[in-house]
């Protein structure tokens, strides 16, 4: 996911600073055009000024409107393209102010996720100590009725090793006590 973010957020940079050279590339431009226009108002208003002689017959003066409409033109279209760059310039700029918004928001919730992460290992060991308690407490009541009944097993195999030795006469029916499993 970043690496998508920060390709986009490259990509939009490339093509903001090429818009931007074309930008620079079309102010250039526009300000020689500007001075050329400039220089030839200029030498033309001298020309005029003080000879009649200079004064263009209609075939030049059609040609030089015809020559200043097409400037004029030019210039139109190179503002046109000016103002549609300036406009793509400030769309990209938003975006990428949306998209270090969004790498922002993202690297928060990555340290979170990273901290979560790196507690579950104990909040898995606290739920099992939780768990365990009881079945170790049962385990060791298990284990006290075993050795309760292995006592008790003994003691009574001692006791018919005795009578087996007595008379087959005297032997008595031996009554073993009942166990009853704890429940629990």
């Amino acid at each position: 996911m970043n690496a998508t973010v920060n390709a986009l957020a490259n990509a939009s940079e490339d093509m903001t600073a090429d818009l931007q050279k074309e930008i620079n590339l079309l102010k250039v431009d526009l300000e020689q055009k500007d001075l050329l226009v400039q220089q030839l108002s200029e030498e033309l208003f001298r020309l005029v000024k003080g000879n009649t002689a200079f004064l263009p017959n209609a075939e030049v003066h059609e040609h030089h409107s015809e020559e200043m409409r097409c400037l004029a033109e030019k210039l139109a279209m190179v503002e046109n393209q000016l103002i549609l760059s300036q406009a793509l310039i400030q769309d990209r700029d938003r975006e990428a102010l949306e998209l270090r918004h969004t790498i922002q928001e993202m690297g928060d919730r990555n340290r979170m996720l990273e901290q979560v992460v790196q507690e579950l290992p104990n909040i898995y060991r606290a739920k099992f100590a939780e768990r365990i308690v009881p079945i170790k407490q049962k385990i060791e009541a298990l284990q006290k009725e075993n050795r309760q009944l292995h006592i008790e097993l003994q003691s009574l195999s001692f006791r018919l090793s005795g009578r087996t030795r007595r008379p087959a006469a005297a032997q008595q029916r031996l009554e073993l006590p009942r166990v009853i499993p704890a429940l629990g």
